[in-house]
């Protein structure tokens, strides 16, 4: 699964029929500023609430870094490499070249959360603030490419808040006339290649419909929910909850690939927001883990490592 650029003709042609698009870009500030909101708010009466509210000071990091260190405008050149090769995912994080300005967001997300950290997380910036440019950059390779084991999870966290910031302005700056190409592939990003957070089940103008939600770039793609969202198999879905048939999350289970990944249900709660609701039913993965199921999905702020 891919993007590609419109020509003018499809362009027309898909403005005069009504369907639901396949790709959502993020709307940086407002995801960010709901996520802050959301985590905020599930940290009340959580058992994880001191971690929640942890996240949520990076997230407000991530929303003022956005406004006041943005990345340099490299929209043409991004549409030029688009059409020169069409039907393949544009940002793919294994592959993309990243300039340096993702160590810049890096340097000043750990000036703005010094301060408010103490302890080991401190020690962890610190150590941080003074690698090489060669030793971030080699830790983000390995991350980028699942190498968690490579990193540690207390690195993890700030190194991919950095690099997705990065990334939601890169995909900010690609041409909003593409088309996503169903091939291969489908259970990550069209746009990045990353894996999913959590699927959406969405409300409003795309109501029913299942998005997963990118755990890097934060694009939405849509997913029939039919199909399992690992492997598309059908015959084997199940669904679980912690509370009840009501809930507005759930996980979503594939006895063919034996994996699962939460569901967030907007009908049942429209302030559901992907990583925070993830990050606050912790206790839903212990209850998947002891079936023996293996999560498909990344949560930018819990990475595992084995």
């Amino acid at each position: 699964m891919s993007i590609r650029i419109l020509p003018d003709t499809e362009i027309k042609q898909a403005a005069s029929s009504f369907h639901s698009p396949a790709l959502l870009f993020a709307n940086p500030k407002n995801l960010y500023q709901r996520r802050a909101k959301r985590l905020r708010q599930l940290a009340e009466d959580n058992p994880f609430g001191d971690y929640l509210l942890f996240v949520a000071n990076i997230v407000d990091a991530q929303l003022s870094l956005l406004e006041h260190l943005p990345i340099a405008n490299i929209s043409q050149e991004l549409t030029a490499s688009l059409a020169q090769n069409q039907s393949q995912k544009a940002l793919n994080a294994k592959f993309f070249k990243r300039s340096a300005e993702w160590q810049h967001i890096l340097l000043a997300l750990i000036e703005i959360l010094k301060p408010q950290t103490e302890g080991a997380i401190q020690a962890t910036l610190e150590w941080l603030e003074k690698a090489s440019i060669s030793e971030l950059d080699n830790l983000a390779d390995h991350l980028l490419n699942e190498r968690y084991e490579e990193v540690g999870a207390d690195k993890a966290v700030f190194l991919w808040a950095a690099l997705s910031l990065y990334w939601v302005q890169l995909a900010q700056q690609l041409p909003r006339n593409v088309q996503t190409e169903y091939g291969e592939a489908r259970h990550t990003c069209p746009v990045c290649d990353s894996a999913p957070v959590a699927s959406v089940i969405h409300f409003g103008d795309t109501q029913g419909l299942r998005y997963l939600h990118c755990s890097l770039c934060e694009s939405e793609w849509n997913m029939v929910r039919v199909k399992c969202s690992n492997c598309e198999q059908t015959g084997k879905l199940e669904y679980w909850s912690l509370d009840s048939e009501e809930a507005a999350v759930k996980a979503e289970s594939c006895g063919d690939c034996e994996s699962y990944l939460k569901a967030m249900y907007q009908e049942k709660d429209p302030h559901t927001e992907p990583v925070a609701d993830d990050l606050a039913t912790l206790f839903l993965d212990a209850e998947m883990e002891q079936k023996g199921l293996a999560k498909s999905g990344i949560n930018p702020f819990l990475f595992q490592v084995e």
